[in-house]
């Protein structure tokens, strides 16, 4: 299967079927568009940078942006809401979660994340192999809460979204303090734009996967 990223909260993930996480425009927020058309897309919630379904719209392309249980292609598909914010939604409004499955391998991609998880959130979501977590603060946890949220979660592998990138018009920050928060005992990964693995090449402790456009 493979992973590629298209910048922000975007993320391509396919074998077979075609996942496509909270799709951007490109031009509204300054950087490439994604090229990719989508068998399924996640939206976390309705703001601009991350609900451009007509980007990456295939013919056939089917929308989740609420929270439940779907299924679409052997795809198994979880909504969890939450919140774009620390005070409950009041500041930025809700979001979705979403957890799912894909050849025997589970992601979970956090949208705009706004607080740590409870209890309830962690039980919903499940055991997560892959982690998608947003870690650039302003509109989202920081670096900080985004570690507190991995250990939380314990996948086995976390991948940093929702940064400061050249050329992205956002005010966020970069990845460096996520990276520079990292234990010693956590490999952190520079895999370029896409990585291409199967279920039995995912690390037996947690690593970091970095993606750059």
């Amino acid at each position: 299967m493979r992973i590629r990223w298209h910048g922000h909260s975007c993320f391509e993930v396919s074998d077979g079927v075609t996942v496509v996480t909270d799709p951007h425009d490109g031009k509204s927020i300054g950087i490439p568009p994604p090229r990719v058309k989508a068998d399924v897309v996640l939206v976390s919630h309705s703001h601009f940078d991350s609900s451009s379904v007509r980007s990456v719209r295939g013919q056939n392309t089917r929308v989740f942006d609420k929270a439940g249980r779907f299924a679409e292609g052997g795809l198994e598909v979880t909504g969890v809401p939450s919140f774009h914010d620390d005070v409950g939604g009041q500041k930025r409004g809700a979001i979705v979660l979403f957890a799912f499955k894909m050849e025997g391998v589970r992601f979970c991609h956090l949208g705009d994340l706004g607080s740590t998880l409870v209890e309830k959130e962690l039980a919903e979501l499940g055991e997560v192999d892959v982690l998608f977590v947003p870690v650039g603060d302003i509109f989202t946890i920081d670096a900080i809460r985004a570690w507190q949220v991995v250990r939380s979660v314990n996948p086995l592998v976390a991948i940093p979204m929702h940064y400061r990138t050249p050329g992205l018009s956002l005010s966020i920050k970069t990845v460096d303090a996520f990276i520079e928060s990292a234990d010693d005992r956590v490999e952190v990964v520079n895999v370029g734009n896409e990585m291409v693995f199967d279920r039995e090449d995912l690390p037996e402790e947690l690593s970091v996967w970095v993606f750059s456009l």
